[in-house]
């Protein structure tokens, strides 16, 4: 036997560079999902039905932290958004129920835009910790 080793010895320590094709669809899929509640927030409160003088838009702006991460592959940034996007659901639920005409549809979009992003989230995060154990 010999005491040298083959190149085919040596582990692969190599990082993955190329996303699967699941995880490119649910980061699609994460991304319209938050762009679209992005838009939604700020659609409904300058024009559609805004409450006071419109300055509930602000709510919208912490949307945009997370899309940089989104479009860089930030596993850590899926994981929060998982998170954030729950303050959306209760605001959307809370004024589903107590808001008549377009505001409470407008509400309801906005929990059906949270759901979406949130499981897009939990599905890539899955997806990308499934990845690294194999």
């Amino acid at each position: 036997m010999s005491s040298s080793s083959s190149a085919s010895d040596v582990p692969n320590t190599a990082a993955r560079t190329v996303a699967s094709p699941r995880e490119a669809r649910s980061r699609a899929l994460a991304l319209g999902g938050l762009t679209a509640l992005f838009v939604l927030c700020l659609a409904w409160e300058l024009w559609l039905a805004p409450t006071g003088h419109g300055t509930l838009a602000i709510k919208a702006f912490p949307l945009l932290v997370p899309m940089s991460g989104l479009l860089r592959w930030r596993l850590y940034t899926f994981r929060w958004l998982s998170l954030l996007v729950w303050l959306y659901f209760l605001e959307g639920t809370v004024r589903a129920t107590s808001e008549r005409g377009l505001g409470a549809w407008l509400a309801a979009a906005e929990v059906v835009l949270s759901l979406l992003v949130f499981v897009a989230c939990a599905m890539h995060v899955r997806q990308r910790l499934a990845a690294a154990k194999a």
